[in-house]
């Protein structure tokens, strides 16, 4: 019989770091990333997301989670693609790092974002999450680019792009509740400008991947 990872190669990638292992969210994970999010990611007076997902009610956050995970793997194609990434340690989703590919084909760009836990932050962990992507993109998607973004008031985001050698690339304005308007500063990343860890990223499950996704 056909397997689900034959189906879906995304469910079969993994990135191993010295402390983490990053595979694509499947059904089961759901749960795990949704106890994850109500541990607390941030203050409740700060919003570091463009959208407010991370304040909704416990029940709606699990309902608009699960729809999140489902639409992002049902709009997957050649031409569009997200890998939402649960970021695991000794069996704890510690958080998420997307990686995003738009015309991936002609631009040859990828876009991230992520989140962690609360207990997990100021621990090197969004830095080495980050970097295990970035290699395999750089390394074995064949990007050229890295585009992320961050609130002003985000420093711990803004650290982490801007020690791995993001440059700043223009400025942004969003709201997230009536009178809360927040500034967002754009990076990007060129391949060759990566400021590359003393690790490197384990990948396994990718020819799967390149094929599925048309690279």
């Amino acid at each position: 019989m056909t397997t689900l990872q034959e189906i879906w190669p995304l469910f079969d990638l993994r990135l191993n770091t010295p402390r983490l292992e990053l595979r694509a969210i499947t059904d089961e994970d759901i749960p795990h990333y949704v106890d994850a999010a109500l541990s607390g990611i941030h203050p409740a007076d700060e919003m570091p997301f463009a959208l407010p997902w991370s304040i909704a009610e416990p029940d709606v956050l699990a309902l608009e989670t699960a729809r999140w995970i489902w639409t992002a793997r049902a709009d997957t194609t050649p031409d569009h693609w997200v890998i939402p990434c649960g970021v695991w340690q000794d069996g704890v989703l510690l958080g998420v790092q997307d990686l995003v590919g738009k015309k991936f084909g002609d631009l040859h760009t990828v876009e991230t974002g992520s989140w962690l836990r609360h207990s997990a932050q100021a621990q090197g962990i969004g830095k080495e999450m980050r970097a295990a992507v970035l290699q395999y993109a750089f390394d074995y998607l064949g990007a050229e680019f890295a585009v992320s973004e961050a609130n002003t008031t985000n420093p711990a985001s803004l650290g982490v792009s801007h020690a791995l050698w993001y440059q700043d690339n223009g400025v942004g304005l969003h709201t997230w509740a009536p009178g809360k308007v927040q500034t967002t500063l754009n990076l990007r990343l060129a391949a060759r400008n990566f400021r590359r860890p003393d690790w490197t990223v384990q990948v396994s499950g990718h020819a799967a991947v390149a094929h599925f996704l048309g690279i």
